[in-house]
């Protein structure tokens, strides 16, 4: 084989979109706060990439009354949990440019893995591509060395190109302040999350 194989692995691949999932039928603040503990973890899992311990306290914390409150439940979780717990919630997000293979159907769309093949690219667009991807590992490398985690951010649909600064701004962090910034930022994907996939689920099937 010849070629780049990180470069290769990189390349988006078919993936299923948000409205494929199952959970868009159960996540509905009603059936929310009535169903069984482990269904209910199962449902909003994808919501916050499986992370167990998190999922066991937010299933305990019922009712919620409403989808805010759920949210706003949530947050105050996240925050007031044991570190190893925090850390685990924000481990469970994939890295930034992760293999698009490796990532969650929803962190697939986010990363901005969905727009096409890499394979069609004009070169420019490619060697943008590649220096992005590489200035990722680096600062992904960078970031889990000073701070013993994963660097999680809301993309809220910019390039990843544009998330740069930012990781580079957040290696001279504190490093309570990024785990606090991080769980901040798991949060608001999940609720961006819960949007896409109750949207995806009253348009109806296609």
């Amino acid at each position: 084989m010849t070629g780049d194989p990180t470069a290769a692995a990189r390349r988006p691949t078919p993936r299923p979109t948000p409205r494929t999932t199952t959970a868009t039928a159960t996540l509905s603040i009603d059936e929310l706060d009535v169903m069984a503990p482990g269904a209910f973890a199962a449902a909003v899992a994808p919501l916050f990439e499986g992370a167990r311990g998190f999922l066991g306290r937010l299933a305990v914390a019922r009712p919620f009354g409403s989808i805010d409150e759920l949210f706003e439940r949530a947050r105050a979780i996240a925050h007031a949990m044991p570190r190893d717990e925090q850390l685990e919630l924000i481990d469970a997000h994939p890295r930034l440019g992760a293999p698009p293979a490796t990532v969650s159907v929803l962190s697939y769309v986010e990363q901005g893995y969905a727009g096409g093949s890499a394979d069609d690219a004009p070169p420019a667009e490619d060697v943008e591509r590649h220096r992005v991807a590489a200035e990722l590992d680096r600062l992904n490398a960078a970031y889990e060395s000073r701070f013993g985690f994963r660097y999680c951010v809301f993309v809220a649909g910019r390039p990843l190109a544009e998330l740069l600064p930012g990781m580079v701004a957040a290696l001279e962090a504190d490093r309570d302040a990024e785990i606090e910034r991080a769980l901040d930022a798991v949060v608001d994907i999940a609720r961006a999350r819960y949007a896409t996939l109750t949207a995806a689920g009253s348009e109806g099937p296609r």
